[in-house]
């Protein structure tokens, strides 16, 4: 590729990236609980004086370690890039948040349209990402990790990994708060569309990859 298609390319990646995080701070604002990926963050942010991206970039640096250990010398170079692709995914989550400050749904319906809409924004940030195919966020990149180490089917291990990160999340809620918080039935609801959303915009749009699969 020549580097205006690679610019290009990451252009796309980074537009779908702020349209991600857009969609997790939507969900999460919702105030029904949050994206499974995010739902230990988020956790730890409501109980530590730290923001919903700081520990997105903690808990994605952790992740990256987990794919060390894991792969070890089949860990190559290009892993690393998950860093600063995390960071700026960490600042993006925080810049949405603020830009939502005035969301502050109380009426349970209202709460449900805001979930809803999240989950159709992160669906398309989610399809730019793959779209663009120049790097991944450590959830995936972790997923895929034990994929390859372990022989494993990339969906249903996608889908342990999921829930496993939600029991975790819930059961540091009620070791922190001592009540669930963070977790509820929007955690499950964007794990289940959130996925269905970016495959169902990759078929109306299935001309796009044959588009940029020159660039």
């Amino acid at each position: 590729m020549s580097k205006k298609e690679i610019v290009e390319r990451y252009i796309i990646f980074m537009v779908g990236l702020f349209i991600s995080s857009f969609g997790v701070s939507m969900i999460t604002k919702a105030d029904l609980g949050t994206s499974p990926i995010s739902s230990i963050p988020y956790v730890l942010s409501l109980y530590y004086p730290m923001t919903l991206g700081q520990f997105t970039i903690i808990f994605s640096i952790f992740l990256i370690i987990l794919q060390l250990i894991i792969l070890r010398k089949n860990f190559k170079w290009e892993h690393i890039l998950q860093i600063p692709v995390s960071i700026v995914f960490g600042y993006f989550i925080d810049f949405s948040m603020n830009i939502l400050q005035f969301v502050n749904p109380t009426a349970y319906i209202t709460k449900v349209i805001y979930l809803l809409l999240g989950c159709v924004v992160l669906g398309i940030g989610v399809y730019m990402e793959v779209l663009a195919d120049v790097a991944m966020l450590p959830g995936e990149s972790f997923v895929r990790a034990i994929v390859f180490r372990w022989k494993s089917e990339f969906g249903i291990t996608k889908v342990a990994f999921d829930v496993t990160s939600t029991v975790i999340a819930a059961l540091l809620s009620f070791v922190l708060m001592k009540q669930l918080a963070g977790v509820r039935e929007g955690t499950i609801i964007a794990a289940l569309l959130v996925g269905f959303i970016a495959r169902t915009i990759g078929k109306i749009l299935s001309f796009l990859p044959k588009k940029y699969s020159c660039l």
